[in-house]
């Protein structure tokens, strides 16, 4: 399954390029923990502040919930979170206690 989530960065330059700096190398825990939890393939695109995450699943082993579960329980992803919260901030639309907002398709060029 695609996923496609938004997130905004904190209006700073030089904490955007810091962003970018920690997304050239992430920690191996981090890779391991994302992949570990069926995500096969993930990108990270920026406009401005605006986030936006392509995210393709394996369905017979995704769980967002688990996934989000096993963060908490990850020292190495609970620290890599903490960090990237520093340079991040929620959208106008996201929900409380959520960080990235799932993001609704309102084209498909297949289907047309």
């Amino acid at each position: 399954m695609r996923y496609c989530l938004a997130l905004d960065l904190v209006d700073d330059q030089p904490l955007i390029e810091e962003y970018e700096r920690h997304h050239r190398d992430v920690w191996p825990d981090v890779l391991a923990h994302i992949r570990s939890h069926g995500v096969s393939s993930m990108e990270i695109f920026r406009l401005g502040t605006r986030l936006t995450m392509i995210m393709e699943t394996d369905d017979a082993v995704f769980n967002a919930s688990a996934m989000g579960r096993a963060a908490v329980e990850n020292d190495a992803v609970r620290r890599w979170e903490e960090l990237m919260w520093t340079f991040q901030q929620p959208t106008l639309w996201t929900e409380e206690g959520t960080k990235w907002m799932p993001m609704t398709r309102i084209f498909d060029l297949a289907k047309q």
